[in-house]
């Protein structure tokens, strides 16, 4: 496995589905995989359970993660974009329409910006005196 999840929500959907049983099942799995999750983004699961079923079966669920490993995909698609682009191929299609090279160099860019990025959170940690300080804040309700 590589990457730690940033945040992630399970939604369920279904009859006789506790809710208790769903939130239960959730710290389970971060307590059991707590190495893959970041510790400096407290809250960062989230689930929401639906009584309707889809239709065709009786229940199911949706575990959506957004996490570091992504940059794997990323840096290869990366890759593959300044081999072709270095070729100049296919980018005729794209200036017909409009575009200009710049562009697509600004888009290299901002890839490698991403990319970045996720690299600093996979290896960041918490800090025990931001966390504490986060901790502290008064959670404001929707009015």
């Amino acid at each position: 496995r590589h990457g730690r999840y940033l945040a992630v929500a399970a939604i369920y959907r279904g009859t006789n589905i506790s809710v208790k049983d769903v939130d239960e099942a959730m710290v389970n799995v971060q307590n059991k995989n707590s190495q893959y999750f970041v510790d400096w983004i407290p809250n960062n699961v989230k689930t929401a359970v639906c009584n309707v079923p889809p239709p065709g079966t009786q229940m199911a669920g949706t575990f959506i993660g957004n996490t570091t490993a992504i940059q794997d995909l990323f840096k290869r698609i990366a890759e593959q974009f300044q081999k072709m682009f270095q070729r100049k191929a296919y980018l005729h299609w794209y200036t017909d329409e409009g575009m200009d090279e710049m562009e697509f160099t600004e888009a290299e860019s901002n890839m490698a910006d991403l990319v970045s990025e996720y690299q600093q959170y996979q290896s960041a940690t918490a800090d025990e005196e931001d966390y504490e300080e986060y901790a502290a804040e008064p959670e404001y309700a929707e009015e």
